[in-house]
């Protein structure tokens, strides 16, 4: 399941409704996002993310069939906020469901390493000497590599 929302959202309630009533789940993954007050030696007062309604869904949907195509999973969740979030604020969640924690552990790290690179999203983060769009790292895509 994939949502692209404005709200917060609460990684317990999430991991509850995903395994509500399901006794083949062994194992969940999570992994939380949260927004950093520092990126280097800047101190960040809040990022904004803007992305394409319908596009954004599309890419992370692919990306999760994707995960599902390589391991056996009972679930999956992907949300991602959008608009101004502010230092400690959640941004991404991603929460995977397996018989086994290795498939768990690794879709979960899998999902994480390809929304960085793959997700379009676009970040703008406020610092003293104003706004500055993030660029691409080659850290994400060397995290992205070692999937293929």
């Amino acid at each position: 399941m994939i949502r692209v929302q404005r709200e917060d959202f609460d990684p317990g309630a999430e991991m509850a409704t995903l395994t509500r009533g399901r006794h083949d789940i062994g194992g969940l993954a999570c992994f939380v996002g949260l927004v950093r007050d520092m990126a280097g030696d800047k101190p960040i007062g809040a990022m904004t993310l803007e992305h394409y309604p319908g596009m954004t869904e599309k890419k992370l949907g692919e990306i999760e069939t994707e995960a599902h195509r390589r391991w056996a999973l009972q679930g999956s969740l992907v949300i991602h906020r959008y608009g101004r979030l502010e230092p400690g604020d959640r941004i991404v969640l991603v929460i995977t469901a397996s018989a086994h924690r290795a498939a768990a552990l690794e879709s979960c790290q899998f999902l994480i390493d390809w929304l960085k690179t793959d997700a379009p999203f676009w970040k703008l983060e406020e610092t003293p000497d104003g706004g500055e769009w993030v660029s691409a790292r080659d850290s994400d895509d060397t995290a992205k590599k070692r999937w293929l």
